[in-house]
Order: structure tokens, then C-alpha cells, then sequence
């Protein structure tokens, strides 16, 4: 009778405390517009990863500014990365990213070597959600066209996070006080960001 009367009276709260419902991380499905749509600046906002590897570069970088441009291939991106890792900024110009456009996933390739594979989880035109799919951990990243986004998009983010199983302190988040320079060009007038 005491467990009925126990159960009966819990049931209620424990329906009234429903954990938040998670969707699926559902990647774009590629297209002809896909890829154009990525050219151009992008400024890297946050990201969680459980991959041991990725933790160390993950705390390491205070600033991220990346912009894919045309590569020799229809299939492929050249990235032209600023990066601030500890104190130091670094310029990278040698990678690539393959385009799979069958199974709509990204390939960066870093001196000829597979850095990652990931697939586009993009809510928004001016967002990247990157899901890592190559690695047996969870691995979310956040990037978008300006170096701050919405209030409505980084809750999204985080859900997203929450839902893959991380907490808000294993989030590395970048900031435009860390900012490096940045070349200038017609789509950036600024060449500076700080």
C-alpha cells in the first residue's frame, strides 16, 4: 500500500520534470547551392569534443578565423585559416576540404593527411554546425559569418551539446578580444577584428 501510495504521489512530479526531448543531429543534404554557400569568411565560436586529441587544440585556441575558397576540383576547398593558440597567431594555408557530395559529408585534409570528417548541421545560412563523424566521440563545433551569433542561435548550440551529453564546462568558446589580424580584402574592410 505505502509503495502504491508513494508511486501514485510521484508520478505526477516525475512527469512534470520530462527531460528535455533531444532531436536528431540532421545533416544538409548537398546540392549544387551547398557549396557556394560555404566561400567566403568564417569566424569559429565554440566547440566540444570528448576526442582526446581535439581537447588539447580545443583549450588551446582563443581565436579562429577560417575562409574557404574554390580549390583545383569541383569537389574540393582550400581553407585559409587565422588561428590564436595560447598567446600565438598562426596563419595556415595548407589545407583542404574534399566535398562528398553522395553522402553529404566534409573531408579536411591537413598536409595530406585525413584531419577530420564531418558532416553540416546548418540551421541557418550564416551557421556552421559541424557533427565530426570519423571518431568514436561526440564532437560538436560552432561557426558562423560574423564573430558573434544570436542569443537564439547559441541556445540552439548548446542543446544541441546537451543533447550529445556535455556540459557547459566542456565548451571552449573563442573571443574577438583574441583577435588576429586578418587580411584585407573587397568582402572585409576591417582588417581587424580588436
Amino acid at each position: 500500500m505505502l509503495a502504491t501510495l508513494i508511486l501514485f504521489l510521484g508520478l505526477p512530479l516525475a512527469l512534470a520534470i520530462e527531460p528535455q526531448s533531444c532531436a536528431p543531429l540532421i545533416p544538409v543534404t548537398f546540392d549544387n547551392s551547398t557549396i557556394p554557400q560555404l566561400l567566403g569568411q568564417w569566424f569559429y565560436i565554440a566547440g566540444a569534443s570528448s576526442y582526446p586529441s581535439h581537447l588539447a587544440e580545443l583549450r588551446a585556441v582563443t581565436f579562429e578565423a577560417f575562409s574557404f575558397s574554390p580549390g583545383n576540383h569541383e569537389d574540393e576547398l582550400n581553407i585559409n585559416e587565422i588561428i590564436r593558440m595560447n598567446e600565438t597567431c598562426v596563419v595556415r594555408n595548407s589545407s583542404k576540404v574534399q566535398v562528398f557530395q553522395q553522402n553529404s559529408t566534409l573531408m579536411h585534409v591537413d598536409d595530406n593527411e585525413v584531419a577530420s570528417m564531418v558532416r553540416l548541421i546548418q540551421s541557418d545560412k550564416d551557421l556552421l554546425i559541424l557533427n565530426h563523424v570519423n571518431i568514436d566521440f561526440p564532437n560538436l563545433s560552432l561557426s558562423a559569418r560574423t564573430p558573434n551569433v544570436s542569443k537564439e542561435h547559441m541556445e540552439e548550440f548548446k542543446a544541441h551539446l546537451q543533447c550529445l551529453g556535455f556540459t557547459e564546462e566542456e565548451v571552449f568558446y573563442t573571443s574577438t578580444e583574441h583577435a588576429c589580424p586578418l587580411p584585407r580584402d573587397e568582402d572585409n574592410a576591417d582588417p581587424q577584428l580588436g
